[in-house]
């Protein structure tokens, strides 16, 4: 009960702070407005994504990339396709910017599919439209893989046939078998060819949505510090060793501290995630309860920091440096400022020890459509790094 009542102070001190609420509510609005806006031709108003005119050089009629032209890009809505005749043409319409992306495929592109190889695809694109090259590689990139594990898996089956006993004895058509079981395996694969609806869920995220949950999971991320500076100044006047000498138990105290942060970050979110909805119109997906989840377990993750930073920092002027420096590299890593899947592979695994990371992929993941048991795992990293924060934290705060 005492912590509640230490939770709720706390809360109150901050939310009448005036200059500090407008901070933490007003400037992510209108950082979302300005971001959500200046790239919205980039990355697609209206839950869509932006139109993407791309350039295709057939070399000679490899019959895989015929297909991939002619059954795989047409599926996806918003690429327009224009045949091009050679890499010059190619490279002029880029230059003209008349595309956005060019695909050359080899002479031969698919002649060693059988031994699980392809030659390589040259992409061009408009240096200002990363995302959008991005798309088009993952798109090819799938469907190539695809591609490969089905010829190797119908060679590595016709070769296992070949030597089985109802071939060799005549029982079976080898000709006949084969070209049912590639028929079979082609079948089987169409579910694989990975249009955009399967690769980032079930519904396209807007450039508003992106940076309202960008500018969500940043400004939370605030609370880490301004509550652990809330901590460091009173124990620098003294107030937290007054309160630590009363009746009240230090544990109970220093949780009673978590739980106002916690309650800041979530009255927080939930007025950030109202005003986007009425004011930007931002979707943030069909079930609530999965965004409520989300924001629960990482705002425990923001207050267990928050209590951790305060038990490593001895002055306010640290926390300071960490709220402008610190803060904003994590924003950056955790894809707040530029998309996260333009990262490369290995800054997107270092992404991974960042809260806001697991925050900012479960928000688009529940955006574009998602099952719970897709953010099973984010949660329970979320509530991992909040409630290890927190003993941590409290254990060095108490032996302060």
């Amino acid at each position: 009960m005492k912590s509640l009542t230490i939770a709720w102070k706390d809360f109150m001190i901050r939310f009448t702070d005036r200059k500090g609420f407008l901070t933490m509510i007003l400037m992510p609005l209108v950082l979302t407005a300005i971001l959500g806006s200046a790239l919205n031709s980039v990355m697609g108003g209206d839950g869509g994504f932006a139109e993407t005119k791309v350039g295709l050089v057939l070399n000679d009629q490899d019959p895989l990339a015929v297909t991939f032209k002619e059954e795989v890009l047409p599926e996806l809505s918003f690429i327009k396709v224009k045949k091009v005749k050679d890499d010059k043409e190619l490279k002029d319409l880029i230059k003209d910017e008349k595309i956005d992306v060019g695909l050359s495929f080899p002479q031969g592109w698919s002649r060693d599919l059988e031994q699980g190889e392809l030659k390589e695809v040259s992409i061009l694109s408009l240096s200002e439209q990363p995302l959008k090259a991005s798309v088009v590689e993952s798109v090819l990139k799938s469907f190539s893989e695809r591609a490969k594990m089905l010829s190797v898996t119908a060679k590595i089956v016709i070769s296992d046939l070949t030597q089985s006993e109802a071939v060799t004895t005549g029982k079976v058509n080898m000709n006949e078998a084969a070209t049912e079981i590639v028929q079979e395996l082609k079948e089987a694969g169409k579910d694989g060819i990975p249009l955009m609806e399967e690769s980032v869920g079930k519904k396209f995220v807007s450039s508003m949505q992106y940076y309202a949950a960008g500018m969500a999971v940043m400004f939370l991320l605030f609370n880490a510090t301004v509550g652990a500076k809330s901590i460091i100044e009173e124990r620098s006047t003294e107030t937290l060793a007054r309160l630590m000498i009363t009746p009240t138990s230090h544990t109970s105290i220093l949780i009673g501290k978590f739980l106002g942060t916690l309650l800041f970050a979530l009255i927080q979110l939930v007025i950030f995630f109202t005003a986007t909805t009425l004011f930007f119109d931002v979707s943030w997906g069909e079930n609530v309860l999965q965004v409520f989840s989300i924001g629960l377990a990482y705002s425990v993750a923001v207050s267990g920091l928050s209590m951790a930073l305060a038990a490593v920092v001895s002055d306010a002027k640290t926390t300071d440096v960490v709220s402008g420096v610190g803060v904003q590299i994590f924003a950056i890593l955790g894809g707040s400022m530029l998309p996260i899947y333009l990262f490369p592979d290995t800054l997107q695994m270092v992404a991974s020890v960042t809260p806001n990371k697991w925050a900012l992929t479960s928000f688009l993941d529940i955006m574009s459509g998602t099952e719970w048991n897709e953010l099973y795992v984010p949660i329970v990293v979320l509530l991992f790094m909040g409630l290890a924060s927190l003993s941590i934290g409290t254990w060095r705060l108490r032996a302060n």
